[in-house]
């Protein structure tokens, strides 16, 4: 075959392919959050995507591990949202902080915050993301788990940190994507765990639901 014939055919191949994936990545996929963090993970790999608070009380049962906490919590998420939308595939994700067998969430307040972040300084902590998708034909839980360790931390600096309103919103009461990252001596596990989506292990958890990334188009 001629190289020119052949370099044609192999790009129709190609083009042919990715639209094949392009016609079965229809499916819709909505991130049952309002989490600009997972929103910002997300647009990176998928071109297109809703955001849909649940609006859940985040209750569970005592006695959860923290690894059941979030997979239930997650769940939770992903099944309001979707009981709304029955025709998407919904992906809910929730993160929880764990020290001395006591799971953290959220800071209530500002001193809550601080009491947190006094109890994190100077040890290590275990974060917990647990990820469910639903859909009208199936549904999966998982969960990913990662170890921080702080440095000591100054009172100076757990006010100022606090001051800044960025632990608020937080697990722990801290975000190691921003200027959080000033606590953190070392990581052990996926980052993005901490950051609240174990995004490598969801891509290819979300293709089993027909939800693939955007691949770049061939030039």
């Amino acid at each position: 075959m001629k190289p020119l014939l052949f370099n044609v055919i192999r790009q129709m191949c190609r083009r042919d392919a990715s639209l094949r994936k392009r016609v079965v990545s229809l499916e819709r996929l909505i991130l049952a959050s309002a989490s600009p963090r997972r929103q910002q993970l997300l647009s990176r790999i998928y071109n297109s995507f809703d955001s849909v608070p649940s609006g859940i009380d985040e209750l569970t049962p005592s006695g959860m591990s923290p690894a059941e906490t979030v997979e239930c919590l997650a769940f939770q998420k992903a099944m309001a949202v979707w009981q709304r939308f029955p025709n998407a595939v919904v992906l809910g994700a929730d993160t929880v902080i764990a020290i001395d067998g006591e799971t953290l969430g959220k800071p209530e307040n500002r001193s809550h915050a601080q009491k947190m972040l006094r109890r994190l300084s100077g040890r290590s902590h275990d974060v917990y993301t647990g990820v469910a998708i639903v859909s009208k034909h199936k549904s999966d839980v998982f969960h990913c788990k990662a170890a921080v360790d702080f440095w000591e931390l100054r009172e100076t600096e757990i006010a100022w940190y606090v001051q800044s309103d960025e632990p608020m919103d937080k697990a722990g009461a801290y975000g190691i994507q921003g200027i959080g990252a000033i606590l953190v001596k070392r990581i052990t596990g996926d980052f993005f765990t901490i950051v609240g989506l174990p995004i490598s292990q969801t891509v290819r958890a979300l293709e089993n639901f027909a939800v693939y990334p955007s691949y770049a188009e061939d030039k």
